[in-house]
């Protein structure tokens, strides 16, 4: 599996997983861990954009559009799933590991 896929599914599912938790419980008992998760999940969502866009410049296009629809799907087995009290530790963990994945993409 690429770098390329590997982080587009990353940070999309770290994002989403984010979006997901809205209810006080679902998320951390610290001011300054929310915080760092939310900036943490905007960046992750920012780069998936990012890499959609350097996906179709630089590869042949049915590569980005593999990337997206396997996130796309990766989202909805998440949103079925449904709560879970250690997805803000994921999600932080697949942000933080799409953000590395997505540097190298860049600057490889």
């Amino acid at each position: 599996m690429s770098t390329y896929f590997m982080a587009m599914m990353l940070l999309s599912a770290g994002s989403f997983i984010r979006s997901k938790s809205a209810a006080p419980e679902m998320r951390p008992a610290s001011t300054v861990a929310d915080t760092v998760w939310s900036v943490a999940a905007k960046l992750a969502f920012w780069m998936w954009l990012g890499l959609i866009v350097w996906g179709f410049v630089k590869y042949h296009w049915s590569q980005p559009v593999a990337a997206v629809m396997a996130s796309l799907a990766g989202n909805a087995l998440i949103g079925m799933r449904g709560p879970m009290r250690t997805w803000p530790g994921l999600s932080l963990i697949f942000c933080a590991a799409g953000l590395l994945s997505g540097l190298v993409i860049f600057f490889d």
